[in-house]
């Protein structure tokens, strides 16, 4: 089913924010834009976190830091702060996500970072989220390419900072193997095997019409697309490799700010990585948009935690 475009998310949420009442900073225009991919249930459920977040912190008016807290939880699951994680752990898991959020910021062709965290959300330890500055519905090969070796920066910066790798790479790489298995199979982006789609799978019911749509695909044939599969996963690691040994103090310092402040935004990763101080930060315990609270003239309340 298709994701409705801007103008599309824009009407959804213009229906769903009918009865919520919003304060003056909410522009639901700019909601839209931030919330490229969203189903229109997605937004629903957006509008409705942020109306729960804006009733928790007993405010007669929802806020535009509502929604943002919203979205992170809809992009990234619900934040389980109550988890207890060892020191050791803390760190790997802040160095892999540096490593993705540094690749991702210096690789051009790709979409820009919103949010990194080592706060657990959902079954992960930590998360680095892209989101795209317009709609996209064609990707070309570099922006593949670039994803592949985000997708690997992680594992990188584990290996290069702290001499081991972790199971933190699980997802990454099934993510980065299956980019690169559609470049070779179903979208013609291997020069050895040129413009040809070979043996892209059917959602078929009968587990042996599976098997024998494979079986099409001969034995040498297979041999190469693993072979194409393999090259551009190291390729693109040898890629994600040199830039984190390049720019390793920036990695350091991403991952430092990880530990001390459990979350970083695009601009402050932006700061880090030009050599500028980052904004002293208001106590998020006291909980999403203190600032922005101040002023509507709304005393924020303690979130009660998820």
């Amino acid at each position: 089913m298709q994701r409705p475009d801007l103008k599309g998310r824009e009407g959804i949420l213009s229906v769903h924010t009918r009865k919520v009442p919003l304060a003056p900073d909410v522009d639901t225009k700019k909601i839209a834009r931030g919330t490229p991919g969203f189903s229109g249930a997605d937004l629903a459920n957006l509008v409705n976190e942020a109306a729960l977040i804006a009733a928790r912190l007993n405010r007669k008016a929802v806020i535009h830091a509502d929604f943002e807290y919203a979205k992170d939880k809809v992009l990234m699951g619900a934040e389980r702060r109550s988890m207890i994680i060892s020191d050791d752990e803390k760190r790997s898991t802040a160095y892999h996500e540096a490593g993705h959020a540094l690749v991702a910021h210096l690789l051009p062709n790709t979409d820009p970072v919103h949010k990194v965290t080592i706060i657990p959300r959902g079954r992960a330890m930590g998360l680095t989220q892209q989101l795209p500055l317009d709609d996209r519905y064609n990707y070309n090969k570099d922006f593949l390419d670039n994803m592949i070796a985000i997708c690997l920066g992680g594992r990188i910066s584990e290996e290069l900072t702290l001499g081991q790798i972790t199971t933190g790479a699980e997802n990454d790489l099934e993510t980065a193997t299956e980019l690169a298995r559609k470049m070779v199979c179903e979208w013609g982006m291997s020069n050895e095997l040129g413009p040809v789609s070979l043996g892209k799978k059917e959602a078929e019911i009968f587990l042996g019409r599976e098997f024998a749509q494979q079986n099409v695909i001969g034995p040498e044939t297979a041999i190469k697309i693993d072979q194409e599969i393999k090259r551009i996963i190291v390729q693109n690691y040898d890629r994600a490799k040199n830039l984190l040994v390049e720019n390793r103090h920036l990695l350091e310092k991403i991952a430092e700010c990880l530990l001390e402040r459990e979350t970083l935004d695009t601009e402050e990763i932006r700061r880090i990585c030009e050599g500028l101080p980052l904004e002293d930060r208001v106590d998020e315990s006291e909980g999403p948009g203190k600032k922005e609270a101040a002023k509507v003239k709304r005393a924020p309340v303690v979130v009660p935690q998820n």
